[in-house]
């Protein structure tokens, strides 16, 4: 991975501004690449691009491998000529500063299908050509992801392993008259994952071409119910009924008397080390696709992971089983070369976890907010940093910087406030500097840190089951000293070019150190 000192900033997609009520792939997302240029950053990270399952988040996928059809720009497909200029200025008022999600999937679903409708029936031959194209090249799990989301249309939405039996096993008789009775569906879903990954990598090539790498974010676990729990059951402990014999999680901690119960299946390390961990090399192959550099989530789960019997409605009784660690890692390498990754070693971090991550030499995160609650020799701390980290002001499921301080313990202020000599006013713009001027190779600042929002803007609150994901922003809240004022922290601190610091000349007849 590329260890030049870079900087850049945390926004998901659905959080851009756009008139119909998600950010998407359209000219907002092109305007923001702009934006970073400007800001001197040259990182965008993302959230996980799936499409979103249970709660809208995007950490509970229905497929490890698809893309988030609500993301899809719908202005392209004007421009296509597969929607109607008046169908999208017939949309609802909706909220432009938070995502209903339901609002938003009933809208653009319905415009997708029309447009989908407009491309099986007069499409190019080119276009077909392309979108024939594009089906055969992702088979591996297209096929098991547009049957599944038809499939789940047609049942209403029930789990998977509630259907007909011989879906649920999968035989291929089944299997056969699924698709050919759910054709239209199946063309259906196929179609969003093509107009998703073509103007996903538009989107990236614009991005790269000017100097801003994509970093994305993988879950280490995958939801229950998802295409690829239901394509490969085999590689998961489920009881006979098809259901998790055990779930994920974490232990209970300082945080939680009853820890985390996640509920996403636990993988069968056996079965996916037997099959020489091909469903992980493709994984990683299929998002290294799509983004420049990835976002591990729970990384020391690879080392050992929290077992939750399936009956425990919390995560006490659970236990500590060994990951597969280096086996899945040094095959991925081996199929894939060097691996751009982050790995995110937050929480009950071993001896162990520490070792596997610097085997690989993938740098591990720092977060801003956990430095102060305790003393000097607390490793969030800037000064007790290696080079090879990602420092973070703040992630998606931490309280906004100003939102933080302001809920902070008197301890926490005054430490703060002595640690970076500020009196707070500007808490967001002090930890920006602080993590800019650190050593770690990478910073980055979720947008709303450098807006100076407060609590209103978080993004998710772990634990918190409702209400999530939402946070929008629009255009106007953002004016030209943002951007000023955070290039000029980014090149003061070597993490981009210093051509536009307009620092006075030294005196003629003097050398430039």
């Amino acid at each position: 991975m590329d260890h030049t000192r870079s900087s850049g900033i945390l926004l998901h997609p659905t959080s851009l501004p756009g008139p119909y009520g998600s950010g998407d792939l359209g000219p907002s997302a092109y305007h923001f690449v702009d934006w970073l240029v400007v800001a001197g950053q040259s990182l965008w990270q993302t959230l996980p691009l799936g499409p979103v399952g249970m709660g809208d988040s995007p950490y509970m996928c229905l497929s490890a491998f698809a893309g988030e059809p609500l993301l899809i720009d719908l202005e392209e497909l004007v421009r296509r000529g597969w929607l109607l200029r008046e169908e999208l200025d017939r949309h609802p008022r909706f909220d432009e500063r938070a995502v209903r999600f339901g609002d938003v999937r009933s809208f653009r679903m319905e415009k997708l299908r029309s447009a989908a409708d407009a491309f099986f029936g007069r499409g190019s031959a080119d276009e077909r050509s392309e979108f024939d194209r594009f089906c055969r090249a992702q088979r591996s799990w297209l096929d098991d992801y547009a049957l599944f989301m038809a499939l789940i249309g047609r049942s209403n939405g029930a789990e998977w392993c509630t259907w007909d039996p011989d879906l649920v096993k999968r035989k291929p008789a089944a299997l056969k008259k699924a698709r050919t009775e759910l054709q239209d569906d199946v063309r259906f879903w196929e179609f969003t994952q093509w107009c998703f990954f073509r103007q996903w990598h538009a989107l990236k090539k614009y991005a790269n071409e000017r100097g801003v790498r994509i970093v994305g974010d993988i879950p280490i676990f995958i939801a229950y119910q998802s295409s690829d729990a239901w394509a490969n059951q085999h590689l998961f402990h489920l009881d006979k009924d098809l259901r998790p014999k055990f779930v994920a999680g974490v232990p209970p901690d300082y945080f939680s008397v009853t820890g985390q119960r996640w509920g996403n299946p636990l993988y069968d390390w056996k079965a996916m080390h037997e099959e020489q961990y091909a469903w992980w090399i493709d994984r990683i192959r299929t998002t290294l696709e799509l983004v420049d550099v990835v976002r591990v989530d729970h990384f020391r789960g690879f080392a050992g992971y929290w077992e939750i019997p399936a009956e425990e409605k919390t995560a006490v009784k659970g236990r500590w089983v060994k990951g597969p660690g280096a086996k899945l890692f040094d095959v991925i390498q081996k199929k894939l070369g060097t691996l751009p990754i982050i790995a995110e070693d937050l929480g009950d971090i071993t001896p162990d976890v520490i070792e596997l991550r610097d085997r690989y030499d993938f740098p591990g995160m720092r977060i801003l907010q956990f430095a102060f609650a305790g003393d000097v020799k607390n490793g969030f701390l800037p000064h007790n940093y290696v080079a090879n980290t990602v420092v973070y002001s703040g992630t998606h499921d931490n309280d906004t910087t100003a939102g933080w301080f302001a809920a902070a313990t008197e301890r926490e202020r005054v430490f703060v406030q002595r640690y970076l000599h500020t009196d707070g006013r500007e808490i967001h713009w002090d930890f920006i500097r602080a993590a800019s001027a650190s050593v770690a190779v990478m910073a980055v600042f979720p947008f709303q840190d450098v807006l100076g929002l407060g609590t209103e803007a978080r993004m998710n609150m772990p634990g918190q089951a409702l209400g999530n994901w939402a946070w929008r922003f629009s255009w106007d809240q953002v004016n030209p000293t943002h951007a000023q004022r955070l290039y000029d922290i980014t090149a003061m601190t070597n993490r981009t070019a210093a051509d536009r610091l307009q620092l006075p000349s030294y005196p003629a007849g003097k050398a430039q150190p």
